[in-house]
């Protein structure tokens, strides 16, 4: 049979073939999509709509659409719609024996040189699941914050934030991560890049020469400190995290960065008497632990693990953000910083960018004093928790010799690989789609290479594509192969 339908204007003819109506539709969207007849970002019929149009049970239309979008031809979004993928590619089909991921095959004679096309699925890590920002409860924080904003909150104010936020934060931190904060230690900044920026610039007008960090981490951390005139010696990592031990023997070294509640990627917290170590090395050589806290609510499997700063206030800078517990886009972090260092870094931040949005800042404030942040934090310590359960449920089944590890906190995980095959691994992932970053890109260039791996980002995915994500994650693990009942 044959029939069509017409959309937003545009007429759209679809052939239906065959007694199997789901199957028939999936088909003929992935012509229309191959074909180029539905162009990327072509917003489709609701299913009520389509079926209806069609003649189909609505729930027939719901189940093709689901199934399209986790195999990546189409996308789905609360308030969007379904739509077509910017690159839809079918689903990789599941191995009947299971094989390593080796490098992709070579192009036909003459094509020229073949490429990866543009990801499906979004696995790197550092990012929420954008789709889950809290919007209408942080609507109403908005109008109740400016409906009683003071007509001095919109002047050029004070550098180092808007009051009301700095005294409800100063109440959450010490409740939630025990950290000692008082308002006048806390200066909010636009990110946490922003913040590292203005400590950086501190530290080297006071002298300091370098600032110590960790094996594995962000570039762009040391990139910045680097810009600032200061070495980033690294410390080594063995078996049970970072060794702190090392600060001893650093000469002109006056700082530490760290991440110490939940190593970024690696995934450990980091040892007390680790802990215990480096602050005793700050308070010894009159230097500063500066600590990245940058997902400590999201902790899963036991008590959470308290901020260094709370051993030392005088000692540790503390470094909190907005951008993992609720979306990067707000721009908001702060710091709680020791007395000697608040007034030197409030004066940084003045002299050289506000950066920070009066009204963003009284809105979280609300959002903080009014519980709603509370209530969003649980709510999303549940998510990423089933996300990854069902990620390490998926491993262990697909890829049993796989060890998953840094999954007690946090919103990624680590999967070791065989010696050797995480750049294989990296572009066998790109040929399927999948947008995934190997441990060896976090590693600083003066530290050997001695691991393998995946830094697997679970939270990113919308759940409408977390099991084409797995799926893909699966087919390119060693020995893996992942199918569906």
């Amino acid at each position: 049979m044959a029939n069509e339908w017409s959309t937003f204007g545009a007429d759209l003819h679809l052939e239906l073939r065959g007694t199997r109506l789901r199957a028939g539709l999936m088909d003929a969207l992935r012509e229309a999509v191959r074909s180029g007849r539905l162009e990327a970002g072509t917003r489709l019929p609701s299913s009520r709509s389509l079926a209806a149009d069609l003649g189909m049970a609505r729930n027939t239309v719901a189940d093709a659409y689901a199934e399209l979008v986790a195999e990546g031809w189409l996308t789905a979004r609360q308030g969007s719609g379904t739509r077509v993928a910017r690159r839809a590619a079918p689903r990789t089909p599941a191995l009947s024996t299971p094989s390593p991921p080796s490098p992709p095959s070579p192009p036909p004679a003459g094509t020229g040189r073949a490429r990866p096309g543009a990801p499906v699925h979004n696995l790197q890590s550092g990012t929420p699941d954008l789709a889950s920002f809290p919007r209408a409860e942080w609507l109403k924080a908005y109008r109740r914050a400016l409906t009683d904003a003071p007509h001095e909150a919109f002047g050029y104010g004070d550098p180092r934030g808007r009051p009301e936020l700095r005294t409800a934060l100063a109440e959450y931190l010490a409740r939630a991560r025990g950290v000692h904060a008082r308002p006048e230690r806390i200066v909010i900044c636009a990110g946490f890049v922003h913040g590292l920026t203005l400590i950086g610039e501190v530290l080297r007008a006071r002298g300091v020469r370098d600032v110590a960090v960790e094996s594995y981490g962000l570039w762009l951390h040391d990139g910045l400190l680097r810009r600032a005139g200061l070495g980033t010696p690294a410390l080594s990592f063995d078996e049970r995290g970072t060794r702190t031990d090392e600060l001893s023997g650093l000469d002109g070294c006056g700082a530490v960065l760290m991440t110490a509640a939940h190593q970024y990627p690696l995934g450990g917290a980091l040892p007390p008497d680790r802990r215990a170590a480096v602050v005793d090395w700050a308070r010894a050589s009159g230097g500063f632990v500066l600590e990245d806290d940058y997902d400590g609510e999201f902790r899963y499997d036991r008590q959470p693990v308290g901020a260094l700063q709370g051993l030392d206030p005088e000692r540790v800078v503390y470094f909190g953000t907005a951008s993992k517990s609720l979306a990067p886009g707000l721009r908001l972090a702060w710091m709680v910083l020791p007395q000697g260092l608040a007034e030197e870094v409030a004066a940084a931040k003045g002299a050289a960018d506000w950066s920070s949005s009066a009204p963003d800042q009284l809105a979280f404030a609300e959002f903080l004093r009014s519980g709603a942040y509370d209530r969003h934090v649980r709510a999303m310590r549940l998510r990423y928790r089933r996300r990854r359960d069902q990620l390490v449920a998926a491993v262990a089944e697909h890829s049993p010799e796989t060890r998953v590890s840094g999954i007690a906190a946090g919103l990624h995980a680590v999967l070791a690989l065989p010696p050797g095959t995480e750049q294989a691994t990296l572009r066998a992932a790109a040929w399927r789609g999948l947008a995934v970053q190997g441990v060896n890109r976090f590693r600083r260039p003066a530290v050997p290479p001695t691991l393998d791996g995946l830094v697997v980002g679970y939270a990113t995915p919308p759940d409408s594509g977390w099991q084409g994500a797995l799926q893909a994650l699966c087919g390119v693990l060693p020995q893996g192969d992942l199918t569906t009942g």
